[in-house]
């Protein structure tokens, strides 16, 4: 395969709703096409690896999730057709880098923000019509053979001026002339003083040099008063540490019981259910909205209780960050599998540039600092972090299990269907590491990127939030722009752009929604009225025949109708349209184990009883 300079699969609809392998051939590929398929995922990275890819065509599958910078390292590509998919989120920087594009098709998606990024390229077809892109149309679009913008949320009125000091983009006509053509007959350099600049206009450009150059000067200086009063990060001089030593147990086959007993769940009183103070849940961003305003620097962030790896051991852990060692890509970065020569092996997330746009080291160790005060049994905790030569990586523990949504959602024939008590399991876990950042946590962590993808399952199936505290670096547009089209985001962010605590608890809703019926949040596969997971099945939760009816198939009928029925409750509360009517999630904990309880007090009582029992008496099997 390493030699394929053509792969054309179209029209066959394959893939079943599965994402494009990572390890397609990329040394010589040219042209890839796979439009007319039913893959789905975000736009596969191995893209970035074929140098010579001249023409790629993913149209008419069912990609979703933003596009992110895979383009940095494609000069030969010249058409690229990615329309009629469910892709999100803004346009990503490395277009710029697509020197010969001649050819772009983005239609029929959702992607938002500005198409600036494609005003200087050398394109001849463009067609980004019905997406919700705004701002302006760039003008050096406007003069290209074929454009297509209909259906999107353009300003109108006269753009904005570019920024002082700076030349506009050379126009379309001026890339593509020789250096020797004109624009017409006449190269008279007198006529009408144009070709030369005034006197006026020399002596504005100095004094506007001078001012500028006078105020670099005030705030350099600045800067290094305010640095001499900051010690330097002390990584740099502190020697490299050893790793963890305690070992990734083995994968065990996955038991599943009879019940779920509470003395493996934690008791209500054990997790500290009640609210915290009054006065302290004023202080909570849920309340004071502290998230859509800038994050404070302290330039003393507490020192970090966790391993300092060197770039040049994580590079031989990961295969230097070899695509088949890639197990995941997220809001914040990519995700590698870490195989250590002590056979410990531990999951490496590479920051992008939407973390730390100013890549800074303080951030980062101000980032570091804080996740790693996160401690609690269904958080993924922090096991180390490297800084090392510019590089921002943090380090986890690795979950053989994977995440709850490839458990749910792609096939597999090595993994049996979760069975109805690790479902109420996942939910309870996932609940209590909600309620913690919510509730026990001062100030209160708001997640902000709360779904399926991020719950990450041991060999016991209990759950692991993953990415808690990172959602404090980003902005909350970043996450806007990738909730879209998601199914996760709460109505109220569409519409203020901002996140609170309830906003969690609607996308908790959400995933006890993919519990019970084992459908992704939104599908485009499915009929319209279908589509939208949470539009379909709340007005069917209260209905006790149609709840039989829109359960997971997978599960062949072996749950208890009441536990089902009580499951569905906490669903409807959690994903109700107005945030105020949504509980919190020390509630949501206590309506779960009061789930748990009665089954198991309901079982014990059957178990002791010497009658037979009925055919409809089953459920004290199952929470």
């Amino acid at each position: 395969m390493d030699s394929l300079v053509e792969l054309d699969m179209s029209q066959n609809s394959l893939g079943g709703g599965q994402q494009i392998q990572y390890n397609l051939p990329n040394k010589k590929l040219e042209r890839l096409n796979l439009a007319g398929n039913q893959f789905s995922g975000a736009v596969p990275y191995s893209i970035s690896t074929m140098p010579k890819l001249q023409y790629l065509n993913l149209n008419h599958n069912q990609l979703s999730g933003d596009i992110t910078d895979i383009f940095s390292n494609l000069p030969s590509l010249t058409t690229v057709d990615l329309s009629s998919n469910s892709l999100t989120g803004n346009l990503p920087q490395s277009f710029t880098s697509l020197s010969s594009l001649k050819t772009l098709y983005l239609q029929n998606n959702q992607l938002t923000g500005s198409i600036n990024v494609l005003a200087n390229l050398p394109l001849d077809d463009l067609n980004v019509a019905n997406n919700r892109f705004t701002g302006w149309i760039p003008n050096e679009l406007k003069k290209i053979n074929s454009l297509q913008t209909d259906g999107n949320s353009w300003s109108t009125g006269s753009a904005p001026p570019p920024p002082p000091f700076t030349a506009p983009p050379h126009s379309r006509s001026n890339r593509r002339k020789s250096p020797g053509q004109h624009s017409n007959g006449n190269n008279n350099s007198s006529s009408g003083g144009s070709s030369g600049i005034g006197a006026g206009a020399i002596a504005g450009i100095i004094v506007s040099v001078l001012v500028i150059g006078a105020v670099v000067a005030f705030f350099l200086i600045k800067r290094k008063q305010r640095k001499g009063a900051i010690p330097e990060l002390y990584e740099q001089r502190q020697p490299f540490n050893s790793f963890p030593s305690n070992e990734v147990k083995e994968m065990k086959p996955i038991q599943e019981a009879t019940t779920v007993e509470v003395e493996s769940l934690p008791s209500p009183a054990a997790v500290s259910l009640k609210p915290p103070p009054k006065i302290e849940r004023n202080q909570s961003f849920d309340d004071d909205d502290i998230a859509s305003k800038p994050v404070v620097k302290k330039s003393n962030a507490a020192p970090v209780k966790a391993t300092v790896y060197s770039v040049a051991d994580l590079q031989m852990a990961t295969d230097s960050f070899n695509m088949d060692n890639l197990i995941g890509e997220g809001t914040f970065g990519r995700v590698y599998r870490a195989q250590f020569s002590d056979t410990k092996v531990l999951a490496v997330k590479k920051l992008n540039s939407t973390v730390l746009p100013s890549q800074s080291s303080d951030d980062f160790y101000e980032l570091v600092s804080n996740i790693s005060k996160l401690h609690h049994p269904n958080l993924s905790e922090l096991v180390g972090y490297c800084m090392e030569h510019g590089q921002h990586l943090l380090v986890f523990d690795f979950y053989r299990n994977g995440s709850l949504h490839d458990m749910l959602h792609l096939s597999d024939e090595y993994n049996k269907p979760l069975s109805w008590n690790s479902r109420v399991k996942i939910a309870l876990g996932s609940a209590r590491a909600l309620e913690h950042l919510h509730e026990i946590c001062s100030p209160s962590i708001i997640h902000k990127n709360f779904k399926s993808s991020n719950i990450l399952l041991d060999t016991e199936l209990n759950p692991h939030i993953s990415d808690a505290g990172l959602s404090n670096f980003v902005p909350d547009a970043e996450f806007q722009a990738s909730d879209q089209g998601s199914g996760y985001g709460a109505p109220e962010v569409d519409m203020t752009g901002q996140y609170t605590l309830k906003s969690d608890v609607y996308s908790f809703g959400v995933v006890m929604l993919e519990l019970l019926t084992g459908r992704k949040p939104f599908d485009s596969s499915r009929p319209r009225s279908e589509q939208s997971l949470v539009r379909w099945a709340t007005p069917q939760l209260h209905d006790i025949d149609a709840l039989d009816r829109m359960v997971d198939p997978a599960l062949k009928g072996l749950y208890p109708a009441k536990s089902l029925s009580r499951f569905a409750d906490v669903v409807a509360l959690c994903v109700q349209p107005e945030p105020e009517f949504r509980p919190p999630m020390s509630e949501v904990v206590q309506a779960l184990v009061r789930l748990v309880q009665r089954a198991n007090m309901t079982r014990r009582m059957l178990d002791g009883e010497e009658a037979s029992r009925r055919p409809d008496d089953q459920d004290h099997e199952f929470v």
